[in-house]
Parts: structure tokens; C-alpha cells; sequence
């Protein structure tokens, strides 16, 4: 990696969540509104259309669990806890910054939580449909994001045109193809680009649109693809690749993909929300009803909170195909339900269908259990 071009050339290499809070603070500065969110299924290109910027409030650090657990019960996922503690703690930068919140009705936890947040921040929660095949689906996820669309026209005096989504829709789709690409280059073997890199790539296209972000992706494309063509790798030829799969990840729990680095193996795709879920799929252009378009897309994100969750395996059959991979980790934190369940589809998927080695881990943000996690990495890719 050492003569290698660095995907971001600033000086907040490596410090992804560093770098998102700099392009927010860029915008708010310019003018522009800040809304928080905490999932993938919030509609960012009502934010973008009304000039605003998007800024992601999910937590990952262990260290304000404690004052969380003061409010919250001790059992409650991890994530959950972290992103509140630091609400009260008032540490939050992305949360001191915003100036309304979306949440989502994809987690009986955060339901609760975005009715204590409410209290400090305007907040609108969205009711998505947990079905999504059923009759009515779609029509009635669309007169939920109407209802958010007005929610943040009146809170900031604004007026969202058709025309004004559309050009957020196209910019998605172009933000989003090129995302995808980016990702897709994990599919090289020995391996052009790093789980880090991902994940740097994913944060900064989250909180960045417009021509910016499609100037700049094009950029990391560029790079990427000057890697491959003059075999310059990221990791040794014959390296053992990894697919991880399951809840989403940053912070302290990268515990698990420092693991995986530190036993030699190479993660080479990240299927989760912090990664491909929420750059896969594309909205419909001039279809003539943007908010139904929009509720289309968003629905075929493959969350474990949906049943029967039938896109998710969709997915990991496809990414299992061009990744390639030796080993999927299902990485699911202590108390996320819906994916500790699911765990058991997918693992008969990967093992039964796919004909791939499978390892399920289930943890939180401290590092009490990294020893046995070490052992469990180290054991699952010797078996490979």
C-alpha cells in the first residue's frame, strides 16, 4: 500500500467520519440545512432538493454507552445506545450541527429513542412498511415520504419542486452507479482496493452530492482502475477473501475487520448498510411521480427489519458471485433481532446453496470478547 495513490489525498485519510463532519460543516456554512438520519431507508433526495445536506447520527463507539444506560435498558443494541449517549452527552458533532432529524420505523428501539430525541431536535418519523410485497406497499410508503416532504418544507419555510427531485433522483443515480463501480473493484484478484477504502468511499458519498461528489468518485475510479491495470494489489496474490455481510459497521466495532487484516485475510465487500445497501438499485427517472419513484427504489433496500426479506438473498447470491469470496462473516450486533434471526436463512443460503464457508458473530462495541473473535477469525479462514 505504501506506493500506492491514495484514494483521498487530505488530510483526513483514514478518518472517514472526520471527513464526512468537514463536508457538512462546508455546507451548513454556505447556507445549507442540516437534517440528520439514522438509515438507509431515509429519502436523502428531499434533503438534496431542497438544498440541504444530509448527516448520518448513527453512533459507534462504546464510550458513551454507560451515560446512555442511564435512560436506556442495558440490553438494548449497541448502536442505539452509543448514538443516544452521545445525544446527551452533547459529543455528537454530526447531532450539534443538525437542524431537524428523520427517523424510521425500522427498529422498535429507535422508535423509542426518536421519541426522547424529539424533545430536543424537530423530528419527523417515517412509517415504513415492513412488508414489502404486499398490495399498497409502495402507495403507502410514497404518502409517507409526502408527509416528510412536508414536514421539512414547513419547518424551514421552503417549497420542494418535481422538477428539483428529479435532479436529486439523476444525481443519485449517477452518485450511485459510481459508488457500485467503486465497490465492484473488490471483485479483482489479488485485491485493488481495502475494506477502509470502501468504507471511505461509502461515508463520503453519503454526506456529499451534486457534481462534487460525481467529480470526486470519478476521480477514485480513475485511480482504482490505473491499480489494476498496472497490477499494483492491496493484498499478496492468494489471499484469503471475506464477505462481510449483516448489521452495519464503523467505529469500534471495525474491531472485527481489523481481525480479518490482522489474520491475513482480505475483506473484499462490504454488504451491509454502511456499505452496498444503500448505494444498490436505482430510482426511476421522468417517471412522471417522484415520490413514488422514490419509494419504489427505497423499498428494495434488502433490510433484515423487512419480511419475508427475500431482496437480501438476492443480493448475497449476486455478491457471493462476483466477490468470489472464501469466507461470509455475518456480523450482527448484541440485540439487533431481526438480523440475529435471519442469520439462520443466510447461513443455510451461504453454506447449503452458495457452497461457501460461513461464520456468524454477534458483539457489541467493547473489547472484552476481540481475543475470542481472534480465535473464531483465525479458526473459520484456516478451514477455507
Amino acid at each position: 500500500m505504501g506506493n500506492l495513490t491514495p484514494l483521498f489525498n487530505d488530510e483526513f485519510t483514514d478518518l472517514p467520519l472526520k471527513r464526512a463532519l468537514a463536508q457538512v460543516l462546508k455546507k451548513r456554512d454556505a447556507g445549507a440545512k442540516v437534517v440528520g438520519a439514522y438509515c438507509s431507508y431515509a429519502p436523502v433526495e428531499l434533503i438534496w432538493a431542497m438544498g440541504g445536506v444530509p448527516a448520518v447520527l448513527c453512533a459507534f463507539s462504546n464510550a458513551a454507552i454507560p451515560k446512555a444506560e442511564e435512560t436506556l435498558p442495558a440490553n438494548l443494541c449497541p448502536l442505539i445506545k452509543s448514538s443516544y449517549g452521545f445525544i446527551e452527552l452533547k459529543t455528537c458533532p454530526f447531532f450539534e450541527v443538525t437542524d431537524a432529524v428523520v427517523g424510521e420505523t425500522t427498529c422498535d428501539g429507535k422508535k423509542k429513542m426518536f421519541e426522547l430525541i424529539a424533545e430536543k431536535r424537530p423530528l419527523h418519523v417515517l412509517d415504513l412498511p415492513q412488508c414489502p410485497t404486499n398490495e399498497g406497499a409502495a402507495a403507502y410508503w410514497r404518502h409517507s415520504i409526502n408527509g416528510f416532504k412536508t414536514f421539512l418544507e414547513k419547518s424551514f419555510d421552503t417549497s420542494i419542486s418535481e422538477a428539483a427531485l428529479e435532479q436529486a433522483i439523476q444525481e443519485t443515480n449517477r452518485k450511485n452507479r459510481l459508488v457500485e463501480q467503486i465497490l465492484g473493484f473488490g471483485a479483482h484478484r489479488p485485491a485493488v482496493i481495502t475494506w477502509q477504502e470502501m468504507y471511505d468511499v461509502t461515508s463520503y458519498a453519503m454526506v456529499t452530492g451534486g457534481s462534487e461528489a460525481i467529480e470526486k468518485l470519478q476521480e477514485i475510479l480513475a485511480i482504482l482502475t490505473e491499480r489494476r491495470e498496472k497490477k499494483m494489489f492491496t493484498s499478496p496474490e492468494g489471499t484469503k477473501r471475506v464477505l462481510l455481510t449483516g448489521c452495519p459497521v464503523g467505529g469500534d466495532v471495525l474491531k472485527v475487520l481489523k481481525l480479518v487484516d490482522e489474520e491475513g485475510a482480505a475483506i473484499v465487500g462490504l454488504d451491509s448498510c454502511t456499505g452496498l445497501k444503500a448505494y444498490a438499485g436505482r430510482i426511476e427517472e421522468k417517471s412522471g411521480d417522484p415520490l413514488l419513484a422514490i419509494a419504489q427504489r427505497y423499498l428494495q433496500i434488502p433490510c433484515a427489519c423487512m419480511t419475508p426479506n427475500l431482496r437480501r438473498m438476492e443480493v448475497l447470491k449476486e455478491q457471493v458471485d462476483l466477490l468470489k469470496p472464501d469466507l461470509v462473516i455475518d456480523l450482527v450486533l448484541q440485540a439487533c433481532h431481526t438480523y440475529n434471526v435471519e442469520a439462520v436463512k443466510v447461513e443455510s443460503l451461504v453454506r447449503n446453496e452458495l457452497g461457501t464457508n460461513y461464520l456468524k458473530i454477534v458483539t457489541d462495541f467493547s473489547s472484552q470478547d476481540v481475543g475470542q473473535l481472534k480465535t473464531r477469525i483465525g479458526a473459520a479462514l484456516e478451514m477455507c
